[in-house]
């Protein structure tokens, strides 16, 4: 592909035009809200990209739920119940009620938060809610994910240890990428040249994690390996936020971001 760019006729990837594919993923909401518009896109940049684990699901999904919260604040409603009573499919609720029931024993300290995040992956794939707890402490220079909990409808589960290993796996990736990982560039080429100096999570930097499945025999099986990674993105966006009053709308969230930025 790098060598089809450089030829005098340039032979570039069409850009997808399905809702549900590429960096179109999950951009459409799944909640019942009326006078809805989506617009979507394609720019061909100067460098040359590739895909994304989850496309654009994990970027897309990190600004809707965002964004929900959002609305949720302006509205003076709960973010559980905001979203419940945008939602019309029942199994979409039932992953989101289920959260709520798995952190009801939490409490939170000074400088933590929880949040949110919910998507059915490609709107038509496995439910996912999670919920992070965070901690942040602005004076160091450090935002922690602490907690991630994840309640996952996949239809009939035909292997509950792989679905769980699943979806933990892809809490932690994304955790990473939400809160670490970015790759530098300028208008010509790539300036993130090492590995050594890339930023990703470390072991003592990863979060614990739960997941509930919600089992279903009775539905056919549905994919579920890229369920996780766009609601973790949205939940350590959402509870950033609660821990410290200031709204992220760009990744990753990094410390320095939250002291160039006024309380919401």
């Amino acid at each position: 592909m790098l060598a089809a760019r450089l030829l005098a006729q340039p032979a570039l990837p069409a850009p997808a035009t399905e809702v549900s594919s590429a960096i179109y993923r999950n951009g459409e909401p799944l909640y019942a809200i009326p006078n809805q518009r989506l617009d979507a896109h394609y720019v061909q940049g100067p460098l040359r990209v590739s895909a994304l684990r989850g496309l654009g699901a994990f970027g897309n999904v990190f600004a809707l739920e965002s964004f929900m919260d959002e609305l949720a604040l302006q509205a003076k409603q709960d973010p559980w119940e905001f979203r419940l009573r945008h939602l019309t499919d029942e199994r979409a609720k039932a992953v989101i009620r289920r959260t709520r029931e798995m952190i009801k024993n939490e409490k939170l300290a000074p400088g933590e938060g929880f949040g949110l995040g919910f998507a059915q992956y490609k709107n038509q794939a496995a439910y996912c809610a999670v919920v992070a707890k965070v901690h942040v402490a602005e004076e160091m220079g450090t935002i922690r994910a602490l907690h991630l909990w994840a309640a996952i409808d996949a239809g009939e589960t035909i292997n509950p240890d792989g679905l769980k290993n699943q979806t933990e796996g892809g809490m932690i990736q994304a955790s990473s990428w939400t809160l670490k990982e970015e790759v530098l560039f300028n208008e010509q080429h790539v300036t993130s040249r090492q590995w050594e100096t890339y930023p990703i999570f470390r072991f003592d930097e990863v979060p614990a994690v739960t997941v509930a499945i919600i089992d279903r025999p009775n539905e056919k099986a549905l994919g579920a390996g890229e369920a996780a990674q766009g609601p973790t993105s949205a939940a350590l966006a959402n509870a950033v936020f609660q821990a410290c009053g200031k709204r992220i709308r760009s990744l990753p969230i990094r410390p320095e971001k939250l002291v160039q930025i006024k309380e919401s």
